[in-house]
C-alpha cells in the first residue's frame, strides 16, 4: 500500500479535459480513501468536483497572480505549505511541467500523462494510417495514479443521483413532465460542429414528439444561435446564459440523454451518468476522447467509407483537403432515431 496521504492532482484546461477527471478521481477516492486529493484547476471549474468525497479544490489563476515563471513559483510555494506527499500531472504542458518540476527539486514524488503522441500521429496519418482504437484519456488519466503506486480500477463506476433543481431552474425548464433531452450544438471547431440547419430539423423532430429539448451553449453568440432557434420549436427552451455552473451540472443530472459534439458537454453528462449520444466529424472516439462509459453504438459517425481519412485530426483544428463538410453525411433522421430508441 502506498504511504502517499495527500495528491496534488493537476488539470488545467481545456473544461471538457478537466470533466474527463471526475469519475477516475471519483473512482480513485473510493478504493483510497486514506488518501486526500488536491485538484488544481481554473475557478471556474470548482464545481465539477463539488460532490467528491475527501477532494478539495485550488485555483490556479494562471492570467493573475499565478502567470508566468515567478507565478508559478509563487503558486507551487502556496501549494507546498498544503503538505502535498505527490504530484499526478494529468495535464503535461509548459506550465504544468515547470510546477511538477518545483515539487520535484524539493524531493516530492511526481507522475504524469503519457499522451501517446506517436500513436495519435499514426491515427490521423492520410498514407499508412494505423485505424484502432487507442487507450481512453481516462485510462491514461488512471495510470498516472498507478505508477504512483495505488491500485485503481475504473471499469465500475458509480454515479451520482439526479439533484434537486432550484426554483431558478425550474422557474426557467419548468416542472419534469416529460422525457428532457439536452442539446449542444457547439464546439470549439467548426469541423466539430453537425451543421445548424440540420441540428435543426433534428431539434424539429425530437420536439414534435412531445420531448422537453434543452439547449446548452457559453458565450453571448451562441446564446443568440440558441435563443432564435428556442423560439422557432416547441417544447424546446434556450438555458445557456441563464444558469451558473452548478445548476448547469443539476439539471444536467435531470436529463434522460444529452445530444453533443466531441465538447465538453458529452462530458458533463457522462460524469454523471446521463446517456449521452455524440455526433462525430473530423474527430474520431478511437482518438481517446469519448465519453465516460458510454457505449461506442452511442457515437454517430459520418461516412467513413466516402471519408476514408477520418480521423485526420485529434482536437478538430486540422481539416483534411475535401473534408469540410463530413458531418452532411450524417442524417437527422439518423440522429433522432438513435435517440428515440433510447427513450
Amino acid at each position: 500500500m502506498s504511504q502517499i496521504k495527500h495528491i496534488l492532482v493537476i488539470r488545467l484546461s481545456a473544461m471538457g479535459d478537466v470533466a474527463m477527471t471526475v469519475p477516475v478521481i471519483k473512482a480513485f477516492t473510493k478504493q483510497n480513501p486514506s488518501t486526500k486529493i488536491t485538484v488544481l484547476s481554473r475557478a471556474f471549474l470548482k464545481p465539477l468536483f463539488s460532490d467528491l468525497n475527501n477532494v478539495t479544490f485550488y485555483a490556479a489563476d494562471v492570467g493573475g497572480k499565478h502567470k508566468g515563471l515567478f507565478g508559478l513559483y509563487k503558486l507551487f510555494k502556496e501549494l507546498q505549505s498544503l503538505n502535498i506527499d505527490a504530484v499526478a500531472d494529468l495535464h503535461n504542458v509548459l506550465r504544468s511541467k515547470i510546477l511538477r518540476t518545483f515539487f520535484k527539486l524539493s524531493f516530492t514524488k511526481i507522475a504524469f500523462i503519457i499522451k501517446g503522441r506517436k500513436e495519435k500521429r499514426d491515427l490521423t496519418a492520410t498514407k499508412n494510417k494505423v485505424f484502432k482504437q487507442l487507450k481512453t484519456t481516462h485510462e491514461r488519466y488512471a495510470d498516472v495514479f498507478k505508477s504512483l503506486g495505488f491500485h485503481l480500477d475504473i471499469s465500475n463506476p458509480e454515479f451520482p443521483s439526479k439533484q434537486l433543481l432550484s426554483e431558478k431552474v425550474l422557474n426557467i425548464t419548468g416542472e419534469k413532465t416529460t422525457k428532457w433531452i439536452g442539446v449542444a450544438p457547439f464546439a470549439q471547431y467548426n469541423s466539430k460542429m453537425y451543421p445548424l440547419d440540420l441540428m435543426e430539423q433534428v431539434i424539429d423532430q425530437l420536439s414534435a414528439k412531445d420531448y422537453k429539448i434543452l439547449l446548452f451553449g457559453g458565450g453571448e453568440n451562441e446564446i443568440k444561435i440558441l435563443d432564435k432557434i428556442a423560439n422557432k420549436f416547441p417544447n424546446t427552451i434556450n438555458v445557456a446564459g441563464k444558469i451558473k455552473l452548478t445548476d448547469e451540472l443539476n439539471l444536467i443530472s435531470n436529463l434522460d440523454c444529452m445530444l453533443s459534439m466531441d465538447s465538453g458537454n458529452a462530458h458533463f453528462a457522462a460524469m454523471l451518468g446521463v446517456r449521452t449520444v455524440t455526433i462525430w466529424g473530423i474527430t474520431h472516439p478511437f482518438t481517446g476522447f469519448a465519453p465516460f462509459n458510454q457505449p461506442f453504438e452511442n457515437a454517430i459517425l459520418p461516412d467513413l467509407i466516402k471519408y476514408p481519412n477520418i480521423p485526420c485530426s485529434i482536437y478538430g483544428n486540422k481539416v483534411c483537403d475535401g473534408y469540410e463538410n463530413v458531418m452532411r453525411s450524417i442524417s437527422p433522421g439518423i440522429i433522432v432515431h438513435k435517440i428515440v430508441n433510447f427513450l
